[in-house]
């Protein structure tokens, strides 16, 4: 079986600037990863944060079911980062991942609707 394949498409010489990023974790990752992600709190399932995939550190995610995490600030209104999301995320889902994103301010002031979100994709995915 191919090593990347097998790997999640892991990208070791990003290791460094993942480290940094999960030391400066948003308000709003924090308490995803604190509330939800950590420990298997979610049905279960192991969750790595700042995780390296091909040229790409996302915010969250699960090996188990592919599924890519992203926790988008402000910054993520403006056109030029939007476009840059659009293009990652088509990458993304090209190698085979599920990206869901939610706003900082959902994470904040919804949470349970990110749960609820969560958990839908999940039964419908058939991994809950």
């Amino acid at each position: 079986m191919n090593k990347n394949f097998d790997n999640k498409h892991y990208n070791k010489k990003m290791k460094p600037l993942a480290r940094k990023l999960r030391r400066e974790m948003t308000k709003a990752k924090v308490k995803i990863w604190n509330d939800l992600l950590r420990r298997k709190q979610l049905f279960g399932l192991k969750f790595l944060r700042q995780r390296t995939i091909s040229d790409y550190i996302v915010d969250f995610f699960c090996k188990e079911v592919n599924l890519i995490i992203e926790i988008d600030g402000y910054s993520h209104h403006f056109e030029e980062v939007f476009d840059k999301d659009v293009k990652r995320q088509k990458e993304l889902e090209e190698l085979g991942f599920t990206v869901l994103r939610f706003p900082d301010e959902e994470v904040i002031n919804d949470f349970n609707n990110v749960f609820r979100t969560l958990e839908i994709w999940l039964t419908e995915n058939k991994h809950v």
